[in-house]
């Protein structure tokens, strides 16, 4: 620190966006559409090495026809995608020109460490990176879930032989040609990584904690808001968020009908040990496999927020809107409800006409 008391080497900004996916290439935006300049008044820090968000890391053979409802970012559209590439490269590619395009100067790579108070009484936020600190009137948090993959613990799961993997890691189906694979996990992953390794591997079983809901008919704009409300709810009560998708059950579409018609959709309930070749069922009945491929999620990726003590006794942020209730310079941007692209892009917008707000009541620093 120098003789004032000021870090040396400290940048100040009124906003700092944490995260380049989606939400923070929104709510980038929309600060710049309300008069905030990037690097002068908000900064951008990313710690993915590319553009494309968590995008950049999906699996080759998730091709751009597989994605599910990608909603383009605010003032850009995606056009003339060809459905048949990988979804890594189609939307990295659209994540780059969008930051040219905008000059949004992102940051990267650049891992956030911690976010803190700051070292003054002016009620500053420090954001505490690999390149160097920030010094901060307003955040927003829009770091997502891809690095935080969920791995269930079960008994004896330190004894298998063979593989296991997260979604996280899929390679791809040809991996897996004659092997036996247990996929576990009910949501749209699962389903995908089922579909595409039965053709290669030796044999297939999925295990789910709950019974699959398929849903019938289209994706009503009804239908979606009553999903985001449930998980909206959840939420304020600070709890940890669930995706929007355990809430809306899986869309039958013809291949889903064509999996389940060849038993490739076979659910099984959840087993109830690992053992060194395989799983087993309380009840003895036990399956074989070479590898076992977790499909199980992930978490909010918010653990550089834990200085500043946001969390609920239930284990979430209680979050208003996108604002944290504990900290109103603090916004989630892509957390529970808004986790979705295009609630990513309201979030985004919300969160800026917030920080406006916020920030328009407090004096800006000399």
């Amino acid at each position: 620190m120098n003789e004032t008391g000021v870090r040396e080497g400290l940048r100040e900004v009124d906003v700092v966006v944490i995260g380049a996916g989606q939400a923070g290439l929104s709510s980038a935006y929309h600060l710049q559409r309300t008069g905030f300049v990037p690097e002068r008044d908000f900064v951008v820090l990313d710690h993915a090495p590319h553009p494309g968000g968590a995008w950049q890391f999906r699996w080759p053979s998730l091709t751009y026809g597989k994605v599910h409802g990608m909603h383009a970012l605010p003032g850009m559209e995606l056009t003339d995608a060809d459905p048949a590439r990988p979804s890594a490269q189609v939307i990295g590619e659209y994540f780059a020109a969008y930051e040219r395009a905008f000059d949004l100067k992102v940051h990267r790579p650049v891992d956030v460490r911690a976010v803190r108070e700051g070292d003054g009484e002016d009620g500053r936020l420090l954001v505490e990176t690999s390149d160097g600190d920030w010094s901060t009137r307003a955040l927003i948090n829009a770091t997502g879930t891809w690095d935080r993959p969920f791995w269930p613990r079960y008994p004896g799961q330190e004894t298998f032989r063979g593989r296991q993997l997260h979604t996280a890691q899929y390679p791809g189906p040809e991996e897996f040609a004659g092997l036996r694979v247990i996929v576990v996990g009910g949501g749209a992953s699962g389903t995908q990584h089922l579909m595409e390794i039965a053709p290669y591997a030796a044999e297939t079983t999925w295990v789910t904690r709950r019974p699959p809901v398929f849903r019938e008919g289209p994706f009503t704009e009804e239908f979606g808001r009553e999903a985001v409300a449930l998980v909206e709810e959840r939420v304020r009560q600070g709890l940890p968020p669930k995706s929007v998708v355990s809430v809306t059950g899986l869309p039958l579409n013809d291949a889903i009908r064509q999996a389940l018609a060849d038993g490739v959709l076979d659910r099984r309930p959840m087993f109830d040990r690992i053992t060194p070749d395989g799983v087993e069922w309380a009840d003895g009945q036990r399956v074989d496999a070479d590898v076992i491929l977790w499909a199980t999620g992930f978490r909010a990726a918010i653990d550089h927020l834990a200085p500043l003590r946001l969390r609920e006794p239930g284990g979430g942020i209680r979050v208003e809107g996108t604002r944290a209730v504990a900290d109103p310079r603090v916004h989630l941007v892509g957390y529970g409800p808004s986790a979705s692209t295009i609630g990513a892009n309201r979030a985004g917008r919300s969160a800026v006409r917030d920080i406006r707000r916020l920030l328009d009541q407090e004096p800006a620093a000399v």
